[in-house]
């Protein structure tokens, strides 16, 4: 197998959208640290500054959502890298809804947190080829290999993220290209903030802060992993969902009951506001990954 970016001692020269704040910006800072060269970006742009600022890293401001601006942020990473060699997929947004979701909040979900990526690989990974390695790495999120009660676009998106990452692999391995996919659970960001009863559902296990998810990217790129771990019980219940659904299903419903009846126990006004969320599709929450 060729020679990954990785593993040529050279700088490497990487990507990251979604980084004003959370993981994104988190990740960042560690590449900046390791002496990655690194460009950020992100929808806020006056955030991006200031999380560039910290960071050491360059910032361009982009609406990943876009096909024009996929190509503008490649484009502008490119004149100030000299070429890219790693791209981390980062932005994201959740919808906290159900099938009631209407087809436009379905379409602006899939551009963010699926086509961003389709777009960045379909101008990357040619190159790649070409020269004989590169890495592409998603933030994918636990719901992209179990499931995310409360958000059926959130689920449907990061699965399909998941799947991107593996078709990837299966296609361009052997030409050195290397695709990861981030997959935490609960992390101490913005979407825990704002996800009201799925709070303790998200952080079950443990809520991690952005640094350590971070450092489990990190530990991941020394490696070719296709899905980077950083709540590692998460491997266990992925086992589980694969080789019991049914067993599995049954318990994710037991958890979906538990969460009702935990909604219904609230103060009427909270909720109001918990059993609202599958139908607030306008207000489109910057997910735990990414923000």
């Amino acid at each position: 197998m060729p020679q990954t970016v990785l593993t040529r001692g050279v700088p490497t020269r990487a990507v990251v959208t979604g980084a004003a704040r959370g993981i994104g910006r988190a990740v960042a800072a560690r590449l900046v640290a390791e002496g990655w060269q690194v460009v950020v970006s992100d929808l806020d742009a006056a955030e991006l500054e200031t999380a560039a600022a910290v960071t050491g890293a360059h910032p361009v401001p982009a609406d990943v959502a876009t096909d024009a601006g996929v190509a503008g942020l490649l484009s502008a990473a490119s004149e100030h890298l000299g070429q890219v060699d790693a791209f981390f997929g980062n932005a994201g947004i959740a919808l906290m809804g159900g099938l009631d979701t209407p087809d436009a909040d379905w379409a602006r979900i899939l551009e963010v947190n699926v086509m961003a990526h389709v777009r960045a690989a379909r101008r990357l990974v040619p190159e790649w080829v070409e020269r004989g390695g590169g890495r592409f790495v998603v933030t994918a999120s636990a719901a992209g290999l179990l499931t995310m009660l409360q958000d059926l676009p959130y689920s449907v998106t990061k699965h399909a993220a998941v799947a991107l990452v593996e078709w990837i692999n299966a296609t361009y391995r052997h030409h050195g290209i290397v695709a990861q996919a981030v997959c935490p659970q609960g992390v101490q960001t913005r979407i825990l903030e704002q996800s009201g009863p799925l709070a303790g559902l998200l952080s079950h296990d443990r809520a991690l802060t952005a640094e350590q998810v971070a450092d489990s990217v990190w530990a991941g790129l020394q490696t070719d992993v296709a899905l980077i771990l950083p709540h590692p019980e998460v491997h266990d219940y992925y086992v589980k969902r694969a080789t019991d659904p049914d067993g599995w299903l049954a318990g994710m419903n037991h958890l979906q009951q538990k969460l009702e009846q935990h909604i219904e126990a609230q103060p009427e006004r909270q909720r109001a506001g918990a059993s609202g969320a599958s139908t607030r599709h306008t207000h489109v929450i910057d997910t735990e990954e990414h923000k």
